[in-house]
């Protein structure tokens, strides 16, 4: 079991002790301790060339008084650190995931348009954070034509059989453990098939929906069959569906304890860290919690 903390990044604001609540849940539940973290951003204006971060001020910090007072007598109350931090919150936030199991925010904080469905830290925190990123939605999002699921708890993951990662579904093995909940693994594929066609378009391809359909579900079956052992309490739940995948996690996320995606693998041709259209689309619409997972240290 790791010693590392569950980081909770609050700033004051109601999607932050959201956010604060699921953490607690989390460190709970792994038996360690809970960081929360406040970063008091400098005026960026006033210092455009210069990273300011420092230990905390010899002042007391309000927004952590409001968390201690917020969380004070709880019997449930993980082990607890408090840091106070000067900077730029969309720097320093990706840099506490080196020290941390988990890190939890919620979708917005206080600054940002009202309008904002993801805010710039949660998105920054989330791309390049080095642990898995959980970030809690605003609740009332909806979401439509949400699959029909046996009643209890429930963990989502996203599954490509073209290229399987066994950290993000292996992330969600062991948080379906934890909650003694259901797996739903979702495993997309695209139809109908596109090919190159010329000159530069795409023509439809003769391909069999049935037999596409039935090699998806073997190789997600396939994938799944060392973690099944790993976990055998586990009970999964395996949706083969066509076309977009985000739409189908966004459609399964409605009642869903947590959803799980993992972020882009970086590419010869792009080497900078990406989220991709798939997470970056769930992280936007889901109704539940979402954790980014980030590839194993020998695939990024």
């Amino acid at each position: 079991m790791s010693t590392l903390p569950v980081v909770a990044a609050v700033d004051g604001s109601n999607d932050s002790l959201r956010a604060l609540e699921w953490a607690v849940t989390a460190a709970r539940t792994r038996r360690t301790p809970l960081r929360v973290v406040h970063v008091r951003q400098y005026a960026v204006w006033a210092q455009p060339d210069v990273l300011v971060a420092g230990p905390p001020d010899p002042v007391d910090d309000p927004v952590l008084d409001e968390v201690r007072t917020y969380l004070e007598g709880r019997a449930d109350r993980p082990e607890m650190e408090y840091l106070g931090l000067d900077g730029a919150p969309g720097a320093l936030l990706p840099e506490l995931g080196t020290t941390a199991q988990l890190m939890v925010l919620g979708s917005r904080g206080r600054g940002g348009f009202a309008s904002l469905l993801l805010g710039s830290n949660s998105m920054a925190a989330a791309r390049d954070a080095e642990c898995p990123v959980v970030v809690v939605p605003r609740p009332g999002r909806e979401v439509h034509d949400a699959p029909a699921v046996e009643p209890g708890p429930r963990v989502v993951a996203g599954l490509r059989v073209d290229c399987p990662d066994e950290t993000t579904l292996d992330f969600a093995f062991g948080e379906a453990a934890r909650r003694g909940a259901r797996l739903h693994v979702v495993a997309a594929y695209p139809w109908p098939v596109q090919t190159w066609a010329a000159p530069g378009g795409f023509a439809v391809a003769d391909f069999d929906q049935d037999a596409v359909e039935s090699e998806t579900r073997t190789l997600a079956d396939g994938f799944a069959a060392s973690l099944r052992a790993r976990y055998p309490d586990v009970h999964i739940d395996l949706s083969v569906a066509a076309g977009d995948a985000a739409g189908h996690l966004v459609a399964a996320s409605k009642g869903a304890d947590l959803v799980v995606v993992g972020r882009h693998r970086r590419r010869l041709l792009a080497p900078a860290r990406m989220l991709g259209s798939v997470t970056q689309a769930v992280l936007l619409h889901a109704a539940s919690p979402v954790a980014v997972v980030p590839p194993a240290v020998d695939q990024e």
